[in-house]
């Protein structure tokens, strides 16, 4: 938790240069908020995290290796008093309730206006959490309806081969993208159609097209 009169030292996690320069330019205009530091993976966010010790780390969840949802747990079991708000392409609900199960303090949309970003930042360094208004609505809903998605069984691996899969993805492409071995991909995979009760990589596909995971 950041004291009382200096500012909210924040880190930002994501793989593409390009991304990481906009949002490092958008909040130095922001007084209260400086950026001490980057990463352009999980891994990097690991080693580098207890070196500058940040209030806020800002995460992307799809990035080649470890993931940003592996991520979040082992920079939480290593920095407990960390907050991280994540801020991810995935517009689904299926990734903000995984990531705020994970121990995430909020989750934002890339397209999210940048002030919205300055504020859910403020709000995260403050103890509070932060849900884009428009998930935090869906969710709200699925909730009271009692609605379960079948690949809320997933381990935070499995989801991650489980998308990629759904993607079209090969058990040696997806091992590469993710750093593993084709065999342990290939466990994973056996893993998740015992889990979800799916025979082939169509029917993965179809489950994540239902649950808003792939664009049809």
């Amino acid at each position: 938790m950041k004291d009382s009169g200096r500012r909210t030292a924040v880190m930002l996690v994501d793989d593409h240069a390009v991304v990481r320069m906009g949002f490092r330019m958008l909040l130095s205009e922001t007084p209260d908020i400086e950026v001490v530091a980057e990463a352009e993976s999980g891994e990097e966010a690991l080693r580098r995290c207890g070196e500058v010790l940040p209030d806020v780390l800002v995460l992307d969840l799809s990035m080649p290796g470890m993931g940003g949802l592996e991520a979040i747990s082992r920079l939480l079991a290593r920095h407990e008093r960390l907050r991280i708000l994540v801020l991810s392409a995935h517009e689904d609900t299926v990734h903000p309730k995984r990531a705020l199960r994970a121990g995430a303090a909020g989750y934002l949309t890339k397209r999210s206006a940048a002030d919205e970003l300055i504020r859910a930042i403020r709000q995260v360094a403050a103890g509070k959490m932060y849900v884009e208004a428009r998930l935090a609505q869906q969710m709200a809903v699925q909730q009271l309806s009692a609605e379960q998605n079948p690949v809320d069984v997933l381990s935070a691996r499995e989801f991650e081969v489980f998308v990629a899969l759904a993607k079209g993805g090969s058990v040696n492409g997806i091992a590469e993208v993710l750093h593993l071995s084709p065999r342990t991909v290939g466990t994973h995979l056996y893993n998740i159609k015992q889990k979800i009760g799916a025979t082939n990589q169509a029917e993965i596909a179809i489950m994540a097209l239902r649950a808003g995971l792939i664009e049809p």
